[in-house]
């Protein structure tokens, strides 16, 4: 798939005499995609049963004279006034039982079959009038699923599905210990949705029913997804694709299982916590192209700054160029803008855009210009790549979920500890797949993992991968809990304990830190604090401890903290017993990635530079400060079209290299 550069345009907020001028802008900037009509019901759809398609199809045809493919997104997030008001049993019920009211978006309710029909029906419209047009490339379904409705429709709908789920009250009741607070049921109709608090003293629910809702949610929303899905698939030509576009590590529901429908997933990348950070912000592109393993779209991003956060800094010069490359070398093969221009009203007034209500440029179009300079240059070069990583971070929704139900520590956040994981990596400029605890592991030679739920797949799929020489690390809390969120009876790490080499004596929250030793034999820098977190680890025979507690709370005195088991494959399993702190968690990374045989794609000092390989091209990219260092080869770099050995780059600054061939 070739290189886009996108944006998201809205026709229907702007006289027709304007749009010419918008898209001749847009061409001069290099785009060459826009995203439209997902927020447009009201306007294919005036009335029940009134269908307006002609504007959008008159809007398809002039960015086509403009040399502009289109994708389509299908209206869903946003229902006309008509229909929540002629169907008010569409509408999302918040966790308090008060509605959603007309005027915001995503304020539907997902299990809603009335609204599934209406939401068809319009899908329908699009899909028979454009699925057949080459002009529009894609479709986008809905836009960033987010909302749940604790509705008496969604009540009914989640007591049928665990009744299909368990087959019976008794499963059910055995499954979530219900003798305990007598919570036994006797009837489908008896069991509740978990609204926190709703019974008094903020007591949560039952931990297994909070996570079959949770998975209930995921599978409602799947209903939701094949429903647009099954309609397109049925009118479009095989060359169109689907995508939705997700955010990042939002945790609403299970990603992978929502992907599975899609031909690839997208996500929209913003940064309301500030600028660029490549040990933060790089997560979330390996996170969407861990989805399906294969490349995504940046489906929205912000063109200087955004309006939603509590301070909306707008990005440095040259930092937008920046991140737009950085999605590119971790997979994306489009990065598109929201949005062209502000609409004149509504909440988003404040929100970037490429050109001002006037209809002239900002700044950041100049920027985004300059991108799309580079892709028409050089966007062939990766035409067809994509990363190879030798790494996978394993990732769970269902982990984070039944962690954060029962943190147990307050600053226990599961997300927090998969980016502790992450981050030492990224900084050593390591390629990483985050993929699901259920993902094949063939071909990796590092897997981390810290799979809180693990069933008997898991575990196989972890002892196989190290059976065939691979370099396992397990962190705190993994092997705890069953698929209904209920205790192992054995100690963690339930169904791990041979390939690990060890057991959890017991768990401990921490007030203070405890300090961690290496034993004689170990690397001397394997010392250093661990907080929130630490677990007694007991090694069975042939498990080597690398590291002990320190004195402390007297339980964990002189205890195995780290450990290592060496496998005849070749393989090791390292079990990190306590959450540690940065300084060690990067060494001790660092030096197991070296010991698995993990390599950079460039030997670039730590820091200097983030540094991806995409194929046969090496895309370096500055931070917030300069970056200068040596390359091991001649090289050509592809955005000068020089020919150079060193690489000096300026602050936000970018280079994209391959190997120069030798006269």
């Amino acid at each position: 798939m070739p290189l886009h550069l996108g944006v998201a345009w809205y026709p229907e907020h702007w006289p027709e005499s304007r749009w010419a001028q918008d898209l001749q802008l847009m061409r001069e900037a290099g785009i060459s995609v826009v995203r439209l009509g997902e927020f447009a019901w009201s306007s294919l759809e005036p009335e029940e049963g009134v269908f307006t398609l002609d504007w959008l199809e008159r809007a398809i045809t002039l960015a086509a004279q403009h040399g502009i493919a289109c994708v389509l997104g299908t209206p869903t997030a946003a229902p006309p006034a008509w229909l929540t008001q002629r169907y008010p049993e569409v509408l999302a019920v918040n966790a308090d039982g008060r509605p959603a009211t007309h005027g915001t978006r995503c304020h539907y309710d997902v299990t809603s079959e009335r609204y599934i029909q209406f939401c068809r029906r319009i899908v329908e419209q699009l899909a028979r009038r454009f699925g057949q047009d080459h002009r529009v490339i894609g479709w986008q379904i809905d836009n960033e699923f987010n909302t749940v409705s604790y509705s008496e429709n969604a009540r009914r709908a989640f007591q049928r599905w665990l009744r299909q789920h368990y087959g019976s009250l008794e499963a059910l009741n055995e499954a979530w210990t219900t003798a305990y607070w007598s919570q036994q049921y006797t009837d489908w109709s008896q069991i509740p949705l978990p609204l926190t608090g709703a019974h008094g003293f903020n007591q949560p629910h039952n931990p297994g029913l909070r996570l079959k809702w949770r998975q209930f949610i995921t599978d409602a929303y799947r209903r939701f997804l094949h429903a647009q899905v099954e309609v397109i698939r049925a009118h479009a030509r095989a060359e169109q694709w689907i995508t939705h576009n997700f955010m990042g590590f939002f945790d609403g529901f299970d990603h992978y299982v929502l992907s599975e429908l899609l031909d690839f997933a997208s996500w929209d990348q913003y940064f309301p916590e500030g600028p660029l950070c490549f040990e933060r912000d790089c997560a979330a592109h390996d996170l969407t192209r861990g989805f399906k393993r294969r490349n995504f779209w940046l489906m929205e991003t912000q063109p200087g700054s955004i309006n939603w956060s509590d301070i909306n800094q707008v990005q440095s010069k040259g930092e937008t160029f920046a991140a737009a490359w950085t999605a590119i070398a971790h997979g994306a093969d489009a990065v598109c803008y929201w949005q062209w221009r502000n609409a004149l009203n509504g909440q988003e007034q404040y929100h970037g855009s490429l050109i001002a209500p006037d209809g002239t440029p900002r700044p950041v179009y100049v920027e985004i210009k300059r991108l799309g300079e580079a892709f028409e240059r050089i966007g062939s070069l990766l035409d067809g790549t994509t990363v190879h990583a030798e790494v996978a971070l394993l990732h769970s929704y269902e982990d984070r979920w039944a962690i954060d139900f029962q943190r147990h520590h307050v600053r226990f956040d599961p997300l927090a500890y998969l980016r502790a994981f992450y981050a030492p990596l990224i900084r050593r400029n390591l390629a990483v797949d985050i993929l699901s605890t259920r993902a094949a592991l063939r071909g990796y030679k590092l897997v981390i993992a810290s799979p809180h739920i693990v069933d008997d797949a898991i575990a196989q799929s972890l002892q196989e991968f190290v059976a065939e020489g691979g370099h396992l690390v397990l962190g705190v809390r993994t092997g705890v809990k069953t698929r209904d969120n209920a205790l192992w009876q054995q100690r963690p790490p339930a169904l791990l304990h041979d390939l690990a080499g060890v057991h959890v004596e017991e768990y401990f929250a921490l007030r203070e830190p405890v300090q961690i030793a290496p034993e004689k034999d170990a690397p001397p820098w394997l010392q250093g604090p661990a907080s929130i977190w630490a677990e007694w680890l007991v090694p069975h025979p042939g498990t080597k401890v690398m590291a002990r507690y320190e004195p402390s709370n007297g339980w964990l005195d002189a205890q195995a903290a780290i450990t290592v088991k060496q496998h005849p494959s070749g393989g090791a399993v390292w079990v990190l017993g306590a959450w540690l702190d940065d300084p060690l968690q990067d060494k001790l990374l660092g030096w197991i990635a070296e010991q698995a045989g993990v390599q950079p794609p460039l030997p670039v000092p730590l820091a200097t530079a983030h540094v991806v390989r995409r194929g046969k091209a090496y895309i370096v990219i500055a931070g917030a400060a300069p970056a200068t260092f040596e390359l091991p080869w001649l090289a050509r770099e592809h955005l000068s079209n020089r020919v150079v050995r060193s690489i000096a780059l300026p602050p936000w600054g970018v280079a994209v290299l391959t190997q120069e061939e030798p006269a």
